[in-house]
Parts: structure tokens; sequence; C-alpha cells
């Protein structure tokens, strides 16, 4: 990482407080959790009934999961708007999708 990214890196973590209460304020946050780097990941995957496991993430990719928060939203609008308003939409990205419901 440079140091203008660790620089903005910080700088969106600053903000992660005041948009998390935020969220609270607004009823939406339901939990979260920042998550270990990708190199401490290890990914199971079951085939012809044997487990199969790998170090690290299964994906063949740059992208990583820092970290997820739950939400619930009235609407995939407001969740837009909620996931746009998180410091790190400003340097990565953000997925937004719903849960599956009973």
């Amino acid at each position: 990482m440079s140091a203008a990214e660790v620089e903005k890196a910080a700088v969106a973590m600053d903000g992660c407080d005041e948009w998390t209460r935020d969220m609270e304020r607004r009823g939406y946050l339901r939990g979260g959790a920042g998550l270990r780097p990708s190199e401490e990941a290890r990914t199971l995957r079951v085939r012809d009934e044997q487990v199969l496991l790998s170090d690290g993430p299964f994906a063949e990719t740059r992208d990583q999961i820092g970290g997820f928060n739950l939400l619930e939203c009235p609407t995939m609008d407001a969740a837009l708007e909620a996931a746009a308003g998180h410091p790190w939409a400003r340097i990565g990205q953000i997925e937004v999708r719903p849960v599956w419901e009973p």
C-alpha cells in the first residue's frame, strides 16, 4: 500500500464510528464486525463426501472483504443511500445485497 492509500484508509477508518452511530440512530444497524486478513482464512468445500481445505480465500480476485455490516432498511434505495454514506465507499467498494427471508 502506498502512503497515500494508507492515509485514505486512516481517514475512512476515522469516519466509521460516526457512520455506525448514524445507522444506530436510524434503527438500521443489526450487527457487523471487522474481519481478519484474508491470509488467515481457510476455505472449506465438501466434494464426494470429502472435506477439502485450502489456506486463504478461494477467489481469483484482488478484492477482499474487510468486514460487514448487517442493516435492516425499509427499502433497497434506503440501503444504497446508507451504504453510500459509509467512509469506505470513498476508497473501496461496498456490496449491498438482501438476505434470504424464511
